[in-house]
C-alpha cells in the first residue's frame, strides 16, 4: 500500500473519533471510516510479476487502452498508446523499461476529463523518459477530472527497473507512453492492461540486431 493511503485514513479515523464524542452518533461517524476504508483500498500497490523478455515494454498503469496510434513528434514517428485509469483502478505508476531517467518535466494544468484527446495537452502533467542501449521511451502522467495531483519519486540520473515503481496519480487520470518506431505491439484498443506486468509491445534488442 502506498503510505499516502494510510495517511489518509488514519486523519479520518481521527475525525471519527471526534465526530463520536461530540454527537454520540454511529451513523454520523460511520462515514468518514467507510471514507477511510475507501483511501485504503484506492491506494493498494499490489506485486506484479514482472515479464523478463528481451525488449518487453511493460505497461506503466493499470487501465484500459483508449488510443493506439502513430504520431509525429520532433524527433520522429512514435508510436503512443493512452491508457484511462477510473477510480477503481491501481494508481501506481511502473517504469515500461529498465533504464536511466534522462528528464522529468512537470506542468501545471487544467482538470479536464482524461478521455478527452486534448487532455494530454492542457491537463496538469508530468513527462518522465527513460532510456537504455535499446530505446527511449516516454511516460507522460496525465492529471484527469477528479485527480489534483500527481507524485514522481524519480529525478534525472536515477536508474530503474523495468516495472519498478516511480510515481502515482491521485484519482482518476490517463498516462501516455511514447514508443519508438520498431515497436512490435502487442496489445490493442479496449483491451485492458496492468501496470509492470502487460507487454505493450517488444522493440529489438541489441543483441537481435547484432545476430
Amino acid at each position: 500500500m502506498v503510505r499516502d493511503g494510510i495517511f489518509y485514513a488514519l486523519g479520518l479515523i481521527v475525525v471519527a473519533l471526534i465526530l463520536w464524542r461530540l454527537t454520540g452518533s454511529i451513523g454520523i461517524s460511520l462515514i468518514p471510516i467507510l471514507l477511510a476504508v475507501f483511501f485504503l483500498w484506492f491506494f493498494r500497490d499490489p506485486a506484479r510479476r514482472i515479464p523478463t523478455g528481451p525488449g518487453e515494454i511493460v505497461s506503466p498503469a493499470d487501465g484500459k487502452v483508449t488510443e493506439a496510434e502513430w504520431i509525429e513528434t520532433p524527433d520522429g514517428s512514435r508510436l503512443r498508446l493512452s491508457i484511462f485509469l477510473n477510480v477503481f483502478d491501481v494508481h501506481v505508476n511502473r517504469s515500461p523499461i529498465e533504464g536511466t531517467v534522462k528528464l522529468v518535466n512537470y506542468k501545471t494544468g487544467l482538470y479536464l476529463n482524461a478521455m478527452r484527446a486534448d487532455s494530454n495537452v492542457l491537463n496538469e502533467q508530468n513527462v518522465v523518459v527513460i532510456e537504455n542501449e535499446n530505446c527511449s521511451i516516454q511516460v507522460k502522467q496525465i492529471a484527469g477530472l477528479l485527480a489534483r495531483r500527481i507524485v514522481c519519486w524519480v529525478k534525472p540520473g536515477d536508474t530503474l527497473q523495468r516495472g519498478e515503481r516511480f510515481g502515482l496519480i491521485k484519482f482518476g487520470s490517463r498516462v501516455d507512453i511514447l514508443m519508438p518506431p520498431d515497436a512490435n505491439l502487442q496489445v490493442k484498443r479496449d483491451d485492458r492492461v496492468k501496470g509492470g506486468s502487460t507487454v505493450l509491445a517488444v522493440v529489438p534488442t541489441r543483441n537481435t540486431v547484432e545476430g
